[in-house]
């Protein structure tokens, strides 16, 4: 490639601000918000949302050749018309001022956030030089590929093609894999994503540490909604008084790390009292007489001084639970990385609702449906004679997705083979992954690190090379064929240019793979034509999905009594109440409780979350919504906040116990969080330098957590282990 040293040298600050000049020409959003003017055109093109990963229906106006607004499209079953908060702050990412906009590479140090602009072919060159270089010295296996969302599709191809395994995303191991795990081993089928959650149903929803309302998941808080409005008894379990707590008619404040114990007593309430549902169980259950052996000792009584919750109201609340069954759902959570016994929490989770018979019952969960669309043909991809690197030996039976720490522990010990190159797309793995430090050093040690973002986040500050990619309001994408309760397939298309030099990702993956020769693997000449013939496999039409967004498959039953096969994949058979598979492999065949650390004196349990108007660490520098919120705060009951004379406003740095300190945070003095414990919303206290706006603003939860425990079942990391203590700020 041509000798990169010659062309501009940049700082990531500059390269943001060039993007400002280039977008300098653009509206301000209080101009675009406003109504339009007689004589405007007004066009409307459907698509579907990357804000988060819901991937709501959506229709985006665009006004005189400008992305004006966003909103729900009434067709799609996910969004039901209506967008959350994130989704109709969308067009803000197409006018961020802090968006990456030409290809860059690399000129110092790792970490310093300094590079060189090169064009599309020096840096996809550069990229497949490397990984060449890598395959020949270690073998194909040895890059791997970090991917969150639909967008890494085809990125997850071209690695395949060329020979690695390894690939693995942050939502199983630190998100929602141990929740996956616990319902399989019980049902023998997860609850997917989205969750075959039938809440709109319920008669009574129990919600424990999930926060519907601020966890913005769009058809279930609307759902939620519903359900209040259909006088559904609501039950709050949560060390902090949440939205959904302000729903609840039963809000138990349980102390941090006791949730096992809580809901032993539960199944202990539900099975001593016989009021479970017999028959389900009778008919569906295996293992359940060892089960009501093991539960015996877990009474109200013995779980009081644990979770400080008092007997009569888990009694009242068993009760309450009962007497709405089947239509009663104990609802399963989605980050459920906890403790360390996240797995057997889940587990216990499934096994109250099959207490309840909830399990594929109105009300409860529903059997999911979707499309059959055929993928486009395509060469099989290489074996590996190697393997996958992330879980060795099975050290982890029950994991049933790739670990994003075990492709982290094998670039670091290089065991059992190594990792010498990342592909990091659409992951801040600096804010995902626990202990940042762990993640440092495996940097250290690859011989090269590709970035795919739209924004230059943290993790996109220790690349070699950052390939800034069209934001979804302006590219196509993979089909969406997410199961669900009506099957469906959805379209993303562009509704707007991007503003600089931004490229597809389907361009970038296809253009890399035919650098690599893997041409054969990429025999469509364009993006349409790929989305064509996979449409066309299943008898539908791409011009109909272009102009509807969505197309909708015929209902089909979701309940067994609507004619769903009763079937659960489990050993058995049936429902396991009793897992042989567990005991088999050396692990507990029923939950049991297990007491975590209690924090030191004087310190307090970190504990984080989301909210509604942000994803993750990506959002910050969206204008739309940062103005709705542009820093956390951090809970602090009143009570603790007025022993050190803090007001809410107040300025404080939170000191984890491995000594790490935080950048300063306000305080949020409020009763709504128990003395024992603070929160704060995940993803501020950014430290990358071209995050301009966010920069600085809150504090980071990710830096914080440089504890965690890996669940043995399925090598999920746990990271509400870690503790702080308050320095107030003068």
């Amino acid at each position: 490639m041509p000798e990169l040293s010659r062309r501009r040298f940049l700082k990531i600050s500059t390269g943001a601000a060039g993007l400002a000049a280039a977008g300098g020409a653009l509206p301000r959003v209080p101009r675009l918000l406003a109504e339009p003017e007689a004589g405007e055109e007004i066009r409307t093109i459907p698509t579907f949302c990357d804000i988060c990963f819901w991937k709501c229906g959506a229709i985006a106006s665009v006004r005189d050749g400008r992305l004006w607004k966003i909103e729900g499209n009434p067709d799609d079953p996910l969004s039901r018309g209506r967008l959350c908060p994130r989704g109709t702050g969308g067009i803000g990412a197409h006018y961020d001022r802090d968006r990456l906009q030409a290809p860059l590479v690399r000129n110092q140090r790792r970490g310093a956030e300094e590079w060189v602009e090169v064009t599309w072919d020096e840096a996809l060159g550069h990229v497949a030089e490397k990984m060449q270089a890598i395959k020949a010295e270690h073998g194909p296996e040895a890059v791997a590929l970090y991917s969150h969302g639909i967008g890494g599709t085809f990125f997850k191809h071209t690695l395949k093609a060329f020979g690695s395994p390894n690939i693995a995303a942050p939502s199983f191991a630190q998100c929602r894999g141990p929740r996956d795990t616990g319902f399989l081993l019980t049902f023998g089928e997860d609850v997917g994503s989205p969750e075959r959650t039938d809440i709109q149903n319920a008669r009574c929803l129990v919600l424990i540490g999930s926060h519907l309302g601020e966890n913005m998941h769009n058809t279930q808080v609307q759902e939620f909604a519903e359900a209040i409005g259909n006088d559904a008894s609501i039950i709050v379990v949560d060390p902090r008084f949440s939205v959904a707590a302000s729903k609840a008619q039963w809000y138990l404040p349980i102390k941090p790390g006791t949730d096992m114990a809580l809901l032993l007593a539960w199944m202990n309430v539900l099975v001593t009292e016989e009021l479970y549902d017999k028959e389900y169980v009778e008919r569906y259950g295996f293992g359940f007489e060892a089960f009501r052996a093991e539960i015996a000792s877990y009474t109200p009584e013995w779980a009081y001084p644990t979770t400080g919750i008092e007997p009569q109201t888990i009694r009242a609340t068993a009760r309450e639970m009962a007497s709405r069954r089947p239509a009663t759902l104990v609802h399963p959570g989605r980050r459920v990385v906890w403790y360390g016994d996240d797995a057997q929490r889940s587990r216990a989770i499934a096994l109250i609702n099959a207490l309840l018979g909830s399990w594929g019952r109105k009300g409860g969960f529903y059997a999911p449906a979707g499309m059959d669309v055929p993928g486009y043909p395509a060469p099989p991809y290489p074996r590996s004679e190697r393997g996958k690197v992330d879980n060795p030996g099975k050290k982890y039976p029950f994991a049933e997705s790739a670990l994003t720490t075990g492709i982290r522990e094998a670039t670091l010990t290089g065991k059992p083979y190594p990792i010498k190159g990342w592909l990091v797309y659409g992951t801040n793995l600096m804010q995902a992954l626990p202990n940042q430090e762990e993640t440092i050093r495996a940097i250290r040690a690859l011989d090269l690190l590709v970035v795919v973002d739209v924004i230059p986040s943290e993790i996109a500050g220790w690349a070699d090379v950052v390939l800034p990619e069209s934001v979804y309001l302006e590219r196509w994408d993979d089909l969406n064929v997410s199961w669900f309760r009506q099957p469906f397939v959805g379209l993303r298309q562009p509704v707007v240019e991007s503003p600089a030099d931004q490229k597809p990702n389907w361009w970038m993956a296809r253009e890399l793979a035919r650098r690599l020769g893997l041409e054969s693997y990429y025999p469509w000449k364009d993006i349409e034509e790929y989305l064509d013939v996979r449409l066309r496999g299943a008898g539908l039409s791409l011009a109909e999905l272009k102009r509807k967004g969505i197309i909708l498959g015929e209902k089909q039953p979701i309940y067994f009594d609507e004619g769903v096969p009763a079937e659960f994949p489990t050993p058995s058979g049936k429902i396991e109440f009793y897992s042989v598979a567990l005991a088999e492999a050396g692990f507990d065949p029923v939950p049991r409780y297990q007491a975590p650390e209690e924090p030191p004196p004087g310190s307090f349990r970190l504990l984080y979350g989301r909210s509604p108007v942000h994803s993750f660490s990506r959002t910050q520098t969206n204008p739309l919504l940062a103005e709705m919120m542009d820093e956390n705060e951090l809970w602090l009951n009143a009570d603790v906040a007025r022993r050190y004379g803090l007001k809410s406003g107040d300025w404080v740095r939170l000191k984890n116990q491995d000594g790490v300190v935080s950048n300063r945070i306000r305080v949020k003095a409020t009763a709504r969080i128990r003395p024992d414990c603070v929160y704060m919303v995940h993803g501020f206290g950014h430290t990358a330098k071209g995050l301009r706006s966010a920069f600085g603003k809150g504090a980071s939860d990710a830096q914080l957590i440089t504890r965690y425990e890996v669940d043995p079942l399925m090598g999920a990391t746990a990271m509400n282990l870690n503790f702080v203590t308050l320095e107030v700020e003068a």
